[in-house]
């Protein structure tokens, strides 16, 4: 559940610098903004090309109609490199209107990046699927190098190729930190886990395993980490605490302050009516409690009280806290359509994942329907 709160990739770089003077880290959809001082008249040889395409230019015009004033595009060239992958006519026509910036980029970039995708994709199937998808990733063809350098870095590390590709699409921005950076940060990480007692023989599957869960784990700095795990030791929690926290957070727990992680856990302690102790030990049962803000956990909180849910009840099984209170009135009702009453009982059927809850649903939902006798067995009967 945590993984669906995770930071989405942020906006790709400039894939085109403009003739006017932009700032290097400009937002990469702000070079084509239709608020910028822009020529009067379109380009009518991109606009009829794109035309004959079955592009819907209109679409094009009203989000990012500065493409369409530009002088030097490279219309045909880009549908030429997509068409010799294999690309047909409505999946072009579906990633230009979607990533238009990618016809002023410089065909020989876009070759370049074509042979660095295919190095980590199995086919070019495949490779046509992902631009498909993530055309916005693909037609970002600043810092080539340095992203080729980092995938072969990730390579050597032990990284999968379809979990690098994944990376490419949903993560573009490791790929343009510097090489040395990304291997700063990689050694940090190996260096936390054997300070938390982790053993030499796990440390690159626990390495790699917290890569593939959150690859912008690479985008913290080394002090950052090392003062949210000084942090952590000083409110009590054990190396082994800590390492548990990690994995289980799948790396977040590094994303966050030690003012974000006090916030939650004064409110935890005050609310939940729990010493120190019982705090971490329900922390250690649901480190959500350390990753969701305070305003997260207080609507979560109140939705289960809405609901004749005591606090007793959530200490003892705090996981029902990743619940939204939406889905929390959900499941009551359809429990309650069994005749099972969540306010008596204990909330461990409540919580959980969707496919854990439909799991315990249909066991309740077959012992609720188990006739009280065997149909098949004689019955006694007096004559």
């Amino acid at each position: 559940m945590l993984w669906m709160l995770l930071m989405r990739s942020q906006a790709c770089r400039l894939c085109y610098v403009r003739k006017r003077l932009i700032p290097k880290y400009r937002p990469f959809l702000a070079c084509f903004s239709t608020a910028d001082s822009q020529p009067d008249k379109e380009n009518q040889r991109t606009v009829e090309t794109l035309y004959k395409l079955s592009v819907d230019v209109r679409k094009i015009r009203r989000l990012k109609g500065g493409v369409l004033l530009e002088d030097d595009t490279y219309v045909e060239e880009i549908v030429k490199i997509l068409r010799e992958l294999g690309a047909d006519g409505p999946v072009i026509a579906s990633i230009l209107e979607r990533c238009p910036e990618a016809i002023v980029c410089s065909p020989t970039a876009v070759h370049t990046q074509k042979e660095l995708w295919q190095s980590v994709c199995k086919s070019e199937g495949e490779l046509v699927k992902l631009i498909g998808q993530f055309p916005e990733a693909f037609f970002t063809v600043t810092d080539q190098e340095t992203q080729k350098l980092n995938v072969q870095f990730f390579q050597e590390l032990g990284l999968k190729n379809v979990i690098i590709s994944r990376f490419l699409t949903t993560a573009p921005n490791i790929f343009h930190n510097p090489v040395e950076t990304n291997q700063r940060v990689i050694k940090m990480l190996q260096e936390s886990y054997r300070n938390l007692g982790g053993s030499e023989a796990n440390m690159k599957v626990w390495l790699l395993k917290l890569l593939s869960q959150n690859p912008f784990i690479l985008l913290n700095s080394s002090a950052s980490v090392k003062e949210t795990m000084g942090f952590l030791q000083e409110l009590g929690f054990t190396n082994l605490d800590i390492l548990q926290l990690l994995s289980k957070l799948k790396g977040f727990l590094f994303q966050l302050g030690p003012k974000s992680i006090q916030n939650s856990i004064s409110f935890c302690k005050n609310v939940l009516k729990c010493t120190d102790d019982g705090l971490k030990e329900l922390v250690l049962k649901c480190p959500a409690l350390l990753y969701y803000p305070v305003p997260v956990l207080e609507e979560r909180i109140e939705g289960l009280l809405k609901e004749g849910i005591s606090i007793p009840q959530v200490r003892d099984a705090p996981m029902v806290l990743e619940l939204t209170p939406q889905i929390v009135e959900y499941r009551m009702r359809k429990l309650s359509s069994l005749g099972y009453s969540i306010k008596d009982g204990h909330l461990a059927n409540l919580s959980g994942t969707k496919k854990e809850f439909e799991a315990n649903f249909s066991k309740i939902q077959d012992k609720k329907g188990r006739p009280v006798f065997n149909p098949v067995a004689p019955l006694s009967v007096d004559e």
